[in-house]
């Protein structure tokens, strides 16, 4: 009875720290706060996060038992370790599409539109280009176009947690050959610039979005 009512507990705790991390990705991008981890190590510090690079903040924190090291102080990855994995695969995503974001959004308002324009598109802003394409119909396109990619992907995340060997992001795309006969040092360089790169784009396009909505106005938003 004891066994069951401690593994009813894990259970229960495990659900409640996903669905929080859950809504704090929602309303603020909280992946960036909490790097992906798994037990903590007492042997080596590369051990934390499976050794995923991103795991120490670049600058002086005081958050949390271990500061800039094992930068984990919610203790998402505490509670739930076999979800680590997919806790990184989240915030590569989320990073990434904010990286494109960022850029999109600040190129429509700088006056980038694509050639020819439909009339339905004329004069829109980042602002109110969502609710314009609503109406017309053009973001029923896009979600479907969403939905085959998350589905695509959810294949491979899901035999990654499976222990596939998979590392969190990586669907073999370097179209440029970046990772070419790379060595193991310059690969977790370009992985560690990447995570950098996402977590600042998560909040760069939050800041970007509120301060549009807030002025009206085009580029910069001041």
């Amino acid at each position: 009875v004891r066994c069951c009512a401690s593994q009813a507990a894990s259970n229960y705790t495990c659900r409640s720290t996903m669905k929080s991390a859950i809504f704090a990705s929602l309303i603020a991008s909280a992946a960036a706060f909490a790097p992906s981890q798994q037990s903590r190590s007492t042997t080596a510090l590369n051990e934390f996060c499976k050794g995923y690079v991103g795991g120490d903040n670049i600058e002086p924190m005081w958050i949390g038992e271990t500061g800039s090291k094992n930068f984990d102080p919610a203790g998402f990855t505490e509670s739930c370790p076999e979800w680590v994995p997919w806790f990184r695969e989240a915030e590569l995503k989320h990073g990434r599409m904010c990286m494109l974001a960022v850029v999109g959004f600040a190129a429509v308002d700088c006056g980038f539109h694509i050639y020819p324009m439909p009339a339905a598109y004329e004069g829109l802003t980042s602002v109110t280009a969502h609710d314009a394409l609503v109406k017309q119909g053009a973001m029923g396109q896009i979600l479907l176009w969403i939905s085959l990619a998350e589905i695509i992907s959810t294949i491979a995340v899901t035999q990654m947690l499976n222990g596939s060997g998979r590392q969190p992001g990586d669907f073999g795309l370097d179209p440029l050959g970046f990772l070419k006969g790379a060595t193991p040092e310059y690969e977790a360089d370009m992985q560690l610039k990447e995570i950098t790169h996402c977590r600042l784009a998560m909040f760069a396009f939050s800041g970007m979005v509120t301060q549009a909505v807030l002025t009206q106005g085009p580029f910069p938003y001041l």
